[in-house]
């Protein structure tokens, strides 16, 4: 892999803050919201997770690039951040399961970004001023004049109010099979699903039917599945109402139901909580979180801009009229709510990534937890798995 030294690359922010770096993969023009990752490890699963879609991902781990990429560890499709930002690229890839570079998917894909960048005083910039509206410019790009690069930053859409769920989802329904002895089935909104998190739901017997996010409340309850599932993906929770009035249908019909991520957003939506947009957000794969009802702290793998807007102590009850609710889980760095428990339907969430993919496996039994619910509530009702 060959790098030229010459600054070719400029990071341009909405408050006309300018970092001048070399271009790294595509070159071009590119916009997004400009947010950080703090995962030492993992970047091929933060690029190809579709929560990331409109934002361009600055990597707080110095060295980016060194194990490569392979297709075992894409957890999607195809690579959905906006834009790339690291400090040092590695100039060769030195781990045995690499079967090409990360610069060559980069490029492969059209992804435009910048590296010989200073990411820690970046860091430090978005955690003082939040995160906001940016852009790369690279290759001749880098030579419109500032003012012209500012206006086009600007222009760009700001990440409140967007919904990007049709941009990531399937468009087409599919299923995977369920491993070991079938529990029942699980009807999956896929609003930027990972690869993992499927593959978790099969390996604990469930039949996992994958949806896209443009299906009915009415076609999922012809479904009769055992359990509903709502996933991780991009947007402002509040642009989605459509899915918050689908999973207030499907809870009404008791349906057992766990979320995740924005899933967990949208639960909260439909019990009838706010949501709102933190300043720089969660990301990472060392995000501490205080389940309650054990006193454990795990490590989370995070991904999330917006949080639901609850008390995280006492028992609430649910603005729309589904009973009882309470904050199950928080954050122990600022107090965001991090998991929802409904007390008088078979409902819960949380607001991280217990597939973990990169990241620590703390929760994991989430989907155990799932699976055992599904179980007791099929025994109870006597319904049909």
């Amino acid at each position: 892999m060959t790098f030229t030294n010459i600054k070719d690359a400029v990071l341009v922010l909405e408050d006309g803050s300018r970092y001048e770096g070399l271009s790294y993969g595509s070159e071009g023009t590119t916009f997004g919201e400009i947010v950080f990752a703090t995962g030492m490890t993992g970047y091929q699963e933060t690029l190809t997770d579709p929560s990331y879609a409109g934002q361009i991902v600055l990597m707080t781990a110095p060295h980016i690039g060194n194990t490569g990429m392979n297709d075992e560890d894409m957890e999607s499709r195809r690579i959905w951040v906006s834009g790339f930002v690291v400090r040092d690229a590695s100039r060769i890839v030195s781990n045995f399961r690499a079967e090409r570079s990360l610069e060559n998917d980069l490029e492969h894909e059209g992804i435009v970004g910048i590296r010989g960048i200073d990411t820690r005083a970046i860091t430090r910039h978005i955690r003082s001023k939040g995160a906001m509206r940016s852009g790369i410019f690279s290759g001749t790009a880098s030579q419109l004049p500032a003012k012209e690069q500012l206006d086009l930053v600007l222009a760009g859409d700001e990440m409140a109010g967007r919904n990007l769920s049709a941009q990531v989802s399937t468009q087409e329904a599919y299923v995977v099979p369920a491993q070991g002895d079938r529990v029942g089935s699980v009807a999956i909104l896929d609003l930027g699903v990972k690869k993992s998190t499927v593959n978790y739901l099969a390996e604990r017997g469930f039949e996992a039917h994958v949806l896209p996010q443009s299906v009915t409340a009415e076609a999922i309850i012809a479904m009769k599945p055992s359990a509903l599932f709502f996933s991780n993906g991009p947007g402002d929770p509040s642009a989605s109402e459509t899915h918050v009035e689908l999973l207030r249908t499907c809870l009404k019909s008791g349906i057992p139901f766990f979320g995740i991520c924005f899933g967990n957003q949208l639960l909260g939506r439909a019990l009838g909580f706010g949501t709102y947009k933190l300043p720089f957000g969660h990301r990472g794969i060392n995000q501490p979180v205080l389940d309650k009802a054990t006193g454990r702290v795990e490590i989370t793998s995070q991904n999330h801009g917006f949080a639901v807007d609850a008390p995280i102590e006492g028992i609430l009850e649910s603005p729309a009229g589904f009973g009882r609710v309470e904050v199950s889980h928080y954050s122990l760095n600022d107090n965001v709510v991090e998991g929802l428990n409904c007390l008088d339907l078979n409902a819960f969430s949380v607001q991280y990534h217990p597939e973990a993919a990169a990241g620590p496996h703390d929760s994991n039994y989430l989907f155990d937890r799932f699976r055992d619910r599904v179980l007791a509530s099929a025994s109870t009702t006597g319904a049909a798995l």
